[in-house]
């Protein structure tokens, strides 16, 4: 038997760590069953190193203990801190969209992590000066959770990630994603949905921490991840282009260290 709903209202309201779903209908509409509720749990905080290890750390338990640095893994997690990219990708506009999603059986087993960044036409950087090579004024603005490089897509404010079995072409989905951003001013800037599929399993807004760094890391126990959208700040680096701190008008954010299940199949 379907169920049908006319003249309804649905608003959807963001805050820090969740999405809520509100709906309102006349009082001559068939009754609408709720949506399901999804189970998150959400790593977040916000200032210098010490104030958001904390809360990594226990996103890093819910993730997996160990540290996986090969192919075959059947459980534990993946990081990517960027620094270990060779010099001829580092302080230039080239970083590979799949460099740590490689499956050449060639390539050693560090570019073989499962995690794919969308190539939207635009350029990603790896960056060991702050992007200081960008712009001078950046080179006390961003600072570096796990010493010395950053990351940045440089033609969007969104970053997509999605996952392959680590070392081969086989799509897959993560319980767990986090992302670690440096210089965050205004709340409701960044903000990291996911998707299973092409529904929606909630929007989480990072905290303001200028010139510090912020957390966002949401494990989903009862749901499959299968794409990542990340909203990096409202501005792009660029020459001449400051920060809202620096007399500028826009919030520019960068990003370090992404953290997440060891991907499984979707198979």
């Amino acid at each position: 038997m379907k169920t049908f709903v006319k003249n309804c209202t649905v608003v959807t309201a963001m805050i820090t760590g969740s999405t809520l779903l509100f709906s309102s209908c006349s009082k001559d509409d068939y009754k609408n069953p709720a949506p399901p509720t999804i189970n998150a749990i959400v790593a977040s905080s916000a200032g210098d190193s010490n104030a958001i290890v904390i809360k990594l750390n226990e996103f890093r338990n819910r993730a997996g203990a160990v540290v996986n640095n090969t192919p075959g893994a059947t459980s534990g997690r993946r990081e990517v801190n960027w620094d270990g990219v060779p010099a001829n990708l580092t302080n230039a506009n080239n970083f590979p969209f799949d460099f740590f999603g490689a499956s050449d059986a060639t390539l050693p087993a560090g570019r073989k992590r499962g995690l794919i960044t969308t190539n939207t036409g635009t350029s990603f950087r790896v960056d060991s000066t702050g992007f200081a090579d960008i712009d001078a004024s950046y080179a006390s603005q961003f600072a570096a959770f796990s010493k010395k490089k950053l990351f940045a897509y440089l033609g969007n404010v969104i970053t997509e990630v999605t996952f392959k079995v680590p070392g081969t072409l086989t799509d897959a989905s993560v319980n767990d994603f986090a992302v670690i951003f440096s210089d965050v001013d205004v709340a409701g800037s960044t903000t990291v949905e996911y998707f299973n599929g092409i529904k929606s399993l909630g929007i989480f807004s990072a905290l303001p921490a200028p010139q510090g760094f912020s957390l966002i890391g949401v494990s989903f126990p009862d749901d499959k991840v299968t794409r990542i959208k990340i909203t990096v700040g409202n501005g792009l680096l660029a020459i001449g282009a400051k920060d809202i701190s620096n007399g500028g008008n826009k919030d520019l954010v960068v990003m370090d260290d992404f953290l997440y299940s060891e991907p499984k199949s979707l198979q």
